[in-house]
């Protein structure tokens, strides 16, 4: 099978990279593609918004599947644009990626179905929501309501921080559109869980459990990034705690979806809290998450190919989802100034001296005659894996210092508390 894969990120890198495992796939095509995927791939410039264009090459190149990597086409509806011309596609349509592009759309769905989260209420104007917030009081949690790229969210721990954060998103349109309603929740108390599942509908096999680190700095301290690393699985949540988060949350969302006739087919990502209460979802995305993806697929045993196009068939059930045993760890690589300003085009030196255990997929890099260079803001995320965790750190940072650009930053803590629940 041919397979087009959307998107140029690290999750795509990835994705691309576990397709090309499957003695089924012949060749795996990326639109745009990275400097990393160029090396496994054949990269197509065409941008992730041009659905037409993607859509003819697909018809031009006898593609058989195409798998979308991000979040904005999802929304933007090229599932639905595709499936109009009877052209196989990976992803939920433009309805259903609404679990992910509108906060309070989310919420509605969750306090419809009775899906355990924190209490929330959502505005439009400015005036409203501070008015809000001042009669809460801190901490609190301030959301833009649309897609703005991981770093529309500010937990507030101060009245004067959430007051700020309204202003940044309503008053100086910070994230222009995404930022015209704004979702406002009570803080939440506990640890963290990334739980991403397969879904076709109503069947759902879930994903092992990961963890990422979303601020800058060690210690979770500075500003939320699109994520600086993760690992999987999450030795300090049970098995039964990961049932319960199946049963009470994940399949009451995939039948709740279908019965009111948005049924969600791709992978549904459920960012959780863990509270003392229980189980309770911070979002949902629509998508693979990024970074997680980067240490989930190299512990999948199955055939990633069969589990797409049994989800695209509506014949999930029939796939049986198996694990790997052991453990990995990504360490994400950035540009100097991110997740602010930062600069392009830096040369990338030590990437060919990997030892064994250990993937580097690249997440903003470019080819040119030099070599490759930076090009995003998070630019590698270097996998290492491992029996467990401590095997998979190691492995992973000893790549870390093996590979320079000017100005990298990088956290030294990723997977550090964790270990301990492991020993």
């Amino acid at each position: 099978m041919n397979v087009l894969v959307i998107g140029g990120g690290g999750r795509e890198h990835t994705i691309a990279w576990k397709l090309l495992q499957s003695p089924k796939v012949k060749k795996v095509y990326c639109a745009p593609g990275n400097g990393g995927i160029a090396g496994i791939a054949q990269n197509v410039p065409i941008d992730v918004h041009d659905f037409a264009a993607l859509a003819q090459f697909a018809k031009d190149e006898g593609i058989d599947l195409t798998v979308v990597g991000p979040e904005d086409p999802l929304l933007g509806g090229i599932v639905d644009f595709f499936q109009e011309r009877n052209l196989p596609i990976f992803g939920p349509n433009g309805k259903a990626a609404l679990i992910e592009g509108s906060k309070s759309f989310a919420k509605s769905l969750m306090k419809r179905y009775n899906i355990p989260t924190s209490a929330y209420e959502s505005f439009l104007d400015y005036e409203s929501a501070i008015a809000y917030v001042r009669e809460q009081g801190a901490p609190i949690v301030v959301k833009a309501d649309g897609l703005a790229a991981g770093k529309g969210v500010v937990v507030a721990e101060t009245l004067a921080e959430a007051e700020e954060a309204l202003r940044h998103i309503m008053q100086d349109h910070a994230f222009g559109e995404a930022g015209a309603r704004v979702v406002i929740e009570e803080c939440m108390r506990g640890e963290e869980l990334s739980l991403l599942s397969f879904v076709d509908g109503e069947t759902v096999k879930p994903m092992i459990t990961s963890q990422d680190h979303k601020r800058i700095f060690n210690d979770d301290l500075g500003p939320n990034t699109g994520g600086m690393g993760t690992y999987a699985p999450v030795p300090q949540m049970s098995d039964k705690l990961v049932d319960e988060i199946v049963e009470t949350i994940v399949k009451p969302m995939a039948k709740g979806m279908a019965n009111d006739g948005i049924p969600f087919k791709g992978i549904l990502y459920t960012g959780l809290m863990i509270t003392e209460e229980g189980p309770k979802v911070v979002e949902f995305n629509a998508r693979f998450g990024d970074p997680e993806t980067q240490v989930i697929l190299p512990l999948l045993e199955t055939d990633l190919l069969d589990i797409f196009v049994a989800t695209v068939n509506g014949e999930l059930d029939a796939v049986d989802v198996t694990w790997k045993k052991g453990s990995a760890v990504c360490v994400v690589m950035a540009a100097p100034g991110y997740p602010g300003e930062y600069p392009k085009g830096q040369l990338i030196h030590g990437l060919e001296q990997q030892r064994e255990g250990v993937t580097v997929f690249h997440a903003g890099t470019k080819q040119t005659e030099e070599g490759i260079v930076t090009s995003g803001g998070r630019v590698l995320g270097v996998v290492g894996l491992g029996e467990n965790l401590e095997k998979a750190r190691e492995a992973a940072y000893e790549s870390v210092q093996a590979i320079r650009f000017e100005g990298a930053q990088y956290r030294t803590d990723i997977a550090a508390k964790a270990m301990k629940h492991q020993q």
